[in-house]
């Protein structure tokens, strides 16, 4: 099984940015546990703070990964490209979210990418990644 974590803008600074929100440990740490835990499990890391990137890693393993984990950061609230993307590939899609954006400001609220990820993980820290993990090996196997 082959899953890519995807990270958007200002993920690069977990572990140094707003700890009350995002707590202080790096993504890299965070992931270096997540492919102990999970050593039957290809997973693959990308972060960009650049939206088209984010576009092509989607676009250049949509249709051959068993699964993306998407974190679009702020993009989840103005990219209607990015939606666009998740919609156009065959990889189901799972958005999450460390803080539960629903408790943050307003313009937090609308995600443009709910719609066409097979769900959201919002609120449970760096731990909303292994949710989607587990949420995506549940799905194989089932129609999507």
């Amino acid at each position: 099984m082959k899953i890519l974590i995807l990270n958007g803008p200002n993920l690069n600074l977990l572990g140094m940015r707003e700890p009350e929100v995002y707590g202080n440990r790096s993504f890299e740490e965070y992931l270096d546990y997540l492919r102990e835990k999970y050593r039957n499990v290809n997973i693959e890391y990308e972060q960009s703070n650049v939206e088209g990137k984010l576009i092509d890693k989607i676009h250049e393993t949509g249709f051959t990964y068993d699964g993306i984990i998407l974190n679009a950061g702020g993009y989840t609230h103005t990219s209607v490209a990015l939606a666009d993307a998740v919609a156009a590939v065959t990889a189901p899609v799972v958005e999450v979210h460390i803080s539960n954006t629903a408790r943050r400001e307003v313009f937090r609220h609308t995600s443009f990418l709910s719609a066409v990820c097979v769900g959201t993980i919002t609120g449970f820290g760096l731990n909303s990644y292994e949710l989607g993990i587990q949420a995506l090996l549940g799905r194989i196997g089932n129609d999507r």
